[in-house]
């Protein structure tokens, strides 16, 4: 983060607030916390627009009957960025990261329908030049990151009473799969909610059903159906960068197929991993981790996830540059 943005606790408490319930209005949000509603809409409107927090929807392709794949591209040298930033502005990628000295590149496909994801794996990336090898794996089972599970590190920030007050009722995240049994088949006017979304998480009814083109109530039963059938989750995207956490790194795990729930959901828990999935492939667990600098990346890789039971190899690769979270662009260690 630029030097001049820093954050003040009450700024955390409301980015913690907003985990718990992201279109919570300002007033609640203010009150749970003991702050005036002023208060409240001037600090999350100085944390939006210096690029701190990002309200969005996210929506999950599972729930449509697709399925998501999380890519390594071992890429020439000088080329990884270039390729990275092509990939970025792609809307059916969500995540982008740069890695290995700029070597490589990671990001996570989340195709509208095979025919696209195949154009992009199966067509477009390996007549790309630059990319050596590709290695595509597709996500079996996600354990932390999406679907309202947010990440752990600010746990505590609020106490049980102020999450209560926001409508948390400490019921712990349940998983589901990755790929929905019913796939739900969107509308014109559902594809418009989700744009909107996509925009602004916090868009109101009136906004809504303004680009839906629907009345308020219809657009409320609409939103509650996309919610509930889990084809739109209200993120909060933050920049770990101005919570101090300036080592990021994807982990690659190697583990006994019988732990590999188990280790899921140890990582899941711990304050250190934003997101953490089961996929195909050698290594069958891929993982995120946000540690202040790269002493806490060793303890947490040697200690803490080290020792987990069955873990019989792990792969650290720093991130060089984050390119893209969650839809989101990043300018430096700023949400765009």
């Amino acid at each position: 983060m630029a030097e001049s943005v820093t954050l003040e606790p009450d700024d955390v408490r409301i980015i913690r607030a907003l985990q718990v319930d992201p279109r919570a209005s300002l007033a609640a949000i203010g009150t749970a916390l003991g702050l005036t509603e002023s208060t409240a809409g001037r600090r999350y409107r100085r944390l939006t627009a210096t690029g701190v927090i990002r309200v969005t929807g996210v929506y999950d392709p599972g729930a449509l009957g697709q399925s998501e794949w999380m890519v390594r591209l071992r890429c020439r040298p000088g080329s990884g960025a270039a390729i990275a930033d092509a990939l970025a502005r792609r809307d059916d990628v969500s995540w982008v990261a740069l890695c290995a000295g700029g070597s490589e590149v990671t990001c996570a496909v989340r195709s509208r329908t095979r025919e696209h994801r195949e154009d992009l794996l199966g067509h477009r990336l390996p007549r790309t030049a630059a990319v050596v090898d590709i290695n595509a794996a597709v996500m079996l089972r996600q354990f932390l990151g999406g679907r309202g599970h947010f990440w752990a590190a600010l746990r505590g920030v609020l106490t049980a009473a102020e999450e209560q007050a926001l409508g948390s009722d400490g019921t712990p995240f349940t998983e589901a799969p990755v790929i929905a049994r019913d796939p739900v088949r969107l509308t014109a006017e559902d594809e418009k909610i989700l744009a909107a979304l996509a925009a602004d998480g916090r868009a109101g009814l009136v906004d809504l059903a303004a680009a839906a083109g629907l009345t308020p109530g219809r657009a409320s039963r609409r939103l509650h159906t996309l919610l509930s059938r889990r084809v739109v989750h209200i993120d909060v995207e933050i920049a770990a960068a101005a919570l101090g956490y300036h080592a990021r790194a994807n982990l690659w795990l190697r583990v006994h197929p019988s732990a590999v729930k188990t280790v899921g959901r140890a990582l899941a828990d711990d304050p250190a991993i934003a997101f953490v999935a089961a996929i195909s492939g050698p290594s069958n667990i891929h993982a995120v981790a946000h540690c202040r600098d790269l002493d806490e990346l060793f303890e947490v890789t040697s200690d803490r996830i080290g020792s987990l039971p069955g873990l019989h190899s792990m792969e650290v690769s720093p991130l060089l540059h984050h390119v893209k979270q969650a839809g989101t662009l990043l300018y430096g260690d700023r949400l765009a």
